[in-house]
């Protein structure tokens, strides 16, 4: 079976507003369920390409933030 994955995620939340992608996206972070992780990758993969290098620095400083804290070496 040739299943697109980005693009089943994109056409799902094609013709979502702010505050709907914004739900989306707390409602995946706060369920936890694994099966939403790919979503998620595709949805930062989205930011990501649209983002400018400072955007894209940020982003990085903030995930290495995360990951420290998450790991409990802050």
């Amino acid at each position: 079976m040739d299943l697109n994955l980005r693009k089943a995620i994109v056409s799902n939340i094609a013709t979502n507003d702010q505050e709907q992608l914004e739900a989306t996206i707390v409602d995946a972070i706060e369920d936890g369920e694994e099966k939403m992780l790919p979503g998620l990758g595709v949805l930062f993969e989205l930011i990501w390409e649209q983002s400018d290098e400072q955007d894209k620095q940020d982003m990085i400083k903030a995930l290495e933030q995360g990951v420290k804290d998450a790991s409990g070496k802050a």
